[in-house]
């Protein structure tokens, strides 16, 4: 079996090539209060069981939001992450918003919290959620198969709908075939469509059986937009807006057609590039993502969205259950469910994509919401930089819920420049290619 944490790596990132930054990213201050830096705080032990009493979230004292200030900004100095957005509250105690370094490292523009930011993955928690509408409409059903509504799929006779939300389907993931690699880091300007992007992953032949173990893919949800599409009767960007955005109240969250990015945005840099060197991806065509990975949002767009995705507001409680029935991912204290995932009790989902990183997740116990936004993918130490703020802000707010995404223990699994993706299913398993470029 595929090293379980690598896998897992697959599900919070899978993104490509990195490196170290080259330039130091400027540590910024909180609405222009410099406070010092303190060290990362090392991982804890967490625990997933409520704390009937309800206190399992710290008040947000003005000692406790330094506590954050200075626990973020050391993460920031030390990943050398340009800027970073970050909201954490719960009600009845306290809200904490604070935003971090430069939006551009040219102009030294601060980040502020009210930028657009590309969300990667998070993206998928749209597109599930679609699809899950369309079941509780009866226009679907999560136990169909793949097959009935998508000609070509391989055992698509065999993948249900609810396999491809649970990453259990077995296809291999486009996003590390060679051919479509080359296309995009040649020119991530292109558009891509749906179809071309199932046909770089049908050359290859299954990883498992339908159902056998997870393995987070891209694939899937590509699938999955085409089904939202031909039950929904309109284009997946069209219907997310109508059925899942607007009904959601949220008011800057779009699914974009093309590289538009609305204003105001943060620069994004990365180095998933021809060359390995870092480059500003900002306006790169993010169609290659799409189903699984194209939206934008904004820091309080999130902060609705991730009550909203973990509460099933827009979903009947049967089909909510379905969603948040999370099985085993191969780390302890992470299961993932139906386009959402459950690490140490917190729910939600985050992305990564050239040049951006978000978080947003919902303790629903103490009904509390933490949402990180940063304007680079480059891993430190391997890790993703969004996993070390989630860590280290949870640490203080809620330390019986640690969020504490593992590190990839397989050497591979990091990000260095190569000129081809692995040509095994599993991502950084072949030396000396790298994982493939994704979210």
């Amino acid at each position: 079996m595929r090293n379980s944490q690598a896998r897992w790596r697959r599900l919070c990132i899978g993104v490509a090539l990195a490196g170290t930054m080259s330039v130091p990213a400027v540590a910024g201050s909180a609405y222009g209060v410099t406070v010092p830096d303190p060290p990362i705080a090392a991982a804890a032990a967490a625990t997933t069981a409520p704390s009937p009493s309800g206190d399992d979230f710290t008040p947000l004292s003005p000692a406790v939001q330094a506590q954050l200030d200075t626990a973020i900004q050391k993460v920031l100095r030390e990943t050398k992450v340009p800027g970073v957005i970050v909201a954490v509250s719960a009600p009845g105690k306290g809200e904490y918003i604070r935003s971090f370094g430069v939006a551009d490292k040219a102009t030294k523009a601060p980040m502020t919290p009210d930028l657009n930011m590309r969300i990667g993955s998070l993206t998928k928690t749209f597109t599930v959620t679609a699809m899950l509408e369309l079941v509780d409409q009866g226009k679907l059903g999560l136990d169909d198969p793949i097959g009935k509504y998508i000609d070509g799929v391989p055992n698509g006779d065999r993948i249900t709908l609810r396999q491809l939300a649970e990453m259990r389907s077995g296809l291999f993931s486009y996003s590390f075939d060679p051919g479509f690699y080359k296309a995009l880091t040649t020119d991530p300007d292109r558009p891509f469509t749906p179809q071309e992007l199932l046909d770089y992953s049908f050359k290859h032949p299954v990883n498992f059986q339908p159902g056998a173990e997870f393995e987070y893919c891209n694939t899937n949800l590509i699938l999955l937009g085409l089904v939202v599409e031909k039950a929904g009767g309109m284009p997946l960007h069209d219907f997310i807006a109508k059925n899942v955005v607007q009904p959601a109240g949220l008011k800057h969250t779009v699914f974009p057609t093309d590289a538009a990015f609305p204003s105001p945005h943060a620069q994004g840099y990365t180095v998933q590039t021809a060359s390995g060197k870092e480059e500003i991806s900002t306006n790169w065509n993010p169609s290659w993502g799409w189903a699984a990975g194209a939206m934008i949002s904004d820091m309080q767009d999130l902060r609705t969205w991730a009550k909203v995705l973990a509460t099933g507001e827009l979903l009947t409680a049967q089909t909510q259950a379905q969603r948040l029935k999370t099985l085993p991912t191969g780390v302890a204290g992470a299961g993932y469910g139906l386009g959402i995932f459950n690490v140490q009790g917190w729910l939600g989902h985050n992305g990564s994509l050239p040049g951006y990183e978000a978080l947003a997740i919902y303790l629903p116990q103490e009904r509390a919401t933490v949402v990180v936004e940063l304007n680079t993918d480059i891993l430190h130490d391997n890790i993703e930089p969004s996993t070390l703020f989630g860590q280290a802000i949870t640490e203080i707010v809620t330390p019986n819920h640690v969020f504490n995404l593992p590190v990839p223990t397989n050497p591979q699994a990091s990000k260095s420049p190569a000129s081809t993706p692995p040509a095994s299913s599993s991502p950084g398993s072949s030396s000396p290619a790298p994982t493939a470029p994704g979210y």
